[in-house]
């Protein structure tokens, strides 16, 4: 009887030792990614509010051998790093990858973006990183890219379009320059599992765009909001304020009146002058620019 016993107790004992090796492993990995969490959070904060060019692009540099490590580790896709403030990070509707994207303002005042595709594989890392190839893309609009070639932004938004050929469209923030500010509807697709910019479903105004790109004086907001209840994205329709300015685009601003895009049949139409009188004019809450928070952050612990 006691040898019985034993036969019984030493399969309980090796189930309970593996499910606390198991346990204790999650426990390490969720406690590695918190470390590298809270020196990615630092480091944003440097390349963010940092008044010294190089110290910014020592501490982006870091970050993204800090992102890179943390990425590795088993099962990265479903942390959600919610505490690093300084990037913006979105996952597709269908989780299928997520999206993390950031900006660093160079000393001139222009921004160069960063950014990686991480796909959701359940297992080893799969990873594309993006490199801002925007200074050198003279036509953005009729241009398909790949991540080597990205015309760097930073997304707030991912919509899937189920078409013949499955792709998803972004929304993103683009800052320029001192002088202007740039906002892009950009679409993503996967051949042979790679990621791929640009596709030629935007048609209105005589053309078929790849991609469609705003630019407006920084002085100004734009509205470019997706609304899925209509399956429309919606946007401020900017003009010069003289018509004599028609070609320089840091001078246009918002006029009060809107244009759109439409979804039809895998393809997004151009509708102008829209009914939008219920559309809050101010859009760019839908990113928060991280030096601003940094401020409200200030603020709010002052007042405790």
């Amino acid at each position: 009887m006691a040898i019985r016993r034993l036969f019984l107790f030493v399969p309980l004992l090796f189930v309970a030792c593996q499910s606390f090796g198991q346990l204790n492993s999650e426990s390490a990995r969720i406690k590695q990614l918190n470390i590298y969490q809270d020196s990615l959070a630092s480091l944003g904060k440097i390349f963010i509010n940092n008044e010294n060019d190089l110290e910014r692009k020592n501490a982006n540099y870091q970050f993204i051998k800090t992102l890179v490590s943390a990425l590795k580790i088993s099962n990265s896709f479903l942390f959600p790093f919610d505490s690093v403030k300084s990037i913006s990070i979105i996952n597709s509707p269908d989780n299928r990858f997520r999206i993390m994207s950031w900006h660093v303002v160079n000393q001139d005042g222009s921004y160069r973006f960063y950014g990686t595709i991480q796909l959701n594989t359940g297992g080893p890392l799969k990873m594309f990183p993006l490199e801002d190839y925007s200074p050198l893309l003279k036509n953005p609009e009729d241009s398909v890219t790949d991540n080597r070639k990205w015309y760097g932004a930073q997304y707030y938004k991912i919509v899937p379009v189920y078409a013949q050929k499955p792709y998803y469209v972004l929304i993103g923030w683009k800052g320029n320059t001192v002088k202007s500010t740039k906002k892009v509807i950009e679409v993503l697709s996967f051949s042979n599992d790679k990621p791929v910019f640009g596709m030629p479903v935007f048609d209105g105004n005589g053309k078929s765009r790849k991609r469609v790109v705003f630019e407006y004086t920084r002085q100004a907001s734009m509205l470019l909001r997706y609304l899925p209840e209509q399956n429309l994205i919606v946007f401020d329709h900017l003009v010069p304020p003289d018509p004599k300015m028609k070609d320089q685009h840091e001078m246009f601003g918002p006029d009060l009146s809107y244009d759109g895009y439409k979804l039809k049949n895998g393809r997004w139409v151009y509708q102008d002058n829209l009914d939008m009188r219920n559309i809050p004019n101010n859009s760019d809450n839908e990113l928060i620019d991280p030096k601003k928070q940094a401020i409200e952050d200030k603020k709010s612990i002052r007042k405790n």
